[in-house]
């Protein structure tokens, strides 16, 4: 089955994660995650790439990145590659080290890069790892606010989305980030979808369009509509809800949301 074509940010900002190859661990010692900031720091001084946030975790890697002299497939390649270099230099291992394609989401908007912000911060936190974000030595976050003197993040860009004093700002930026929160972006679940599941949501949403006797753009006018066409592709198909989002071409917090 041919790969589908990445979807094109219009902003060149992109949410990305990575992650091991046959989902194994890529991070063995915190000298392993010292060395891939490292190596965020080094591809990024030339301004090939602007790093806005990051999260290590044991078996994969979010990263919110906006491109810069490069493209970003070729900003993944060299991050990867020289990552993957040192990691099996030092385990004295060969063949990959990461899963061959990393999953990409374009973001478009200001209000969606500081959900997607959001979103990598708390990685740890939904995962059990820490309660709270400032716990969790790997991301990010604490760059935000103040608590980590190495900066790699265009921290002044960011929290200028909220205030233009930086005080203000900053309790701002941490207040969003730990509110409640049902947001849904790219992460280890998502892969590209088989086939004959995309069929079958496909067929499934024009049967019951047909059967409502109305047309696909109705989906995104009539909001009882698009929620009961949810609901029943939840229960009926069992599809992920990026496959649906994808297919009625709606925002996916918008899909996860629905009950």
């Amino acid at each position: 089955m041919p790969r589908q074509g990445r979807v094109l940010s219009k902003t060149g900002v992109y949410h990305l994660m990575v992650r091991g190859n046959e989902k194994r661990d890529i991070f063995l010692n915190d000298e392993d995650r010292l060395r891939f900031i490292d190596t965020l720091d080094e591809k990024k001084k030339d301004h090939e790439y602007f790093l806005y946030g990051y999260c290590l975790m044991d078996n994969h890697v979010h990263l919110l990145i906006r491109e810069g002299k490069d493209p970003i497939s070729r900003v993944m390649k060299r991050i990867n590659t020289s990552f993957a270099y040192y990691f099996n230099k030092k385990y004295n291992r060969v063949g990959h080290v990461f899963q061959d394609r990393y999953i990409s989401e374009a973001i478009d908007s200001d209000s969606y890069l500081l959900t997607a912000l959001r979103y990598i911060h708390n990685n740890p936190v939904k995962a059990g790892v820490v309660k709270e974000p400032s716990s969790y030595r790997w991301s990010s976050f604490n760059s935000y606010i103040g608590k980590d003197k190495v900066i790699l993040i265009e921290r002044d860009e960011i929290l200028g989305m909220y205030s233009e004093n930086k005080d203000i700002a900053t309790q701002r930026f941490s207040e969003f980030t730990r509110e409640n929160n049902d947001d849904y972006l790219i992460d280890l679940e998502d892969e590209n979808p088989r086939k004959d599941k995309r069929a079958e949501v496909k067929r499934f949403v024009e049967e019951y369009l047909l059967k409502k006797e109305r047309d696909f753009a109705s989906i995104k006018t009539d909001k009882k509509l698009r929620e009961e066409l949810v609901r029943a592709l939840k229960i009926t198909t069992d599809a992920s809800v990026r496959l649906i989002a994808e297919i009625l071409e709606l925002n996916r917090n918008m899909v996860q949301r629905i009950k």
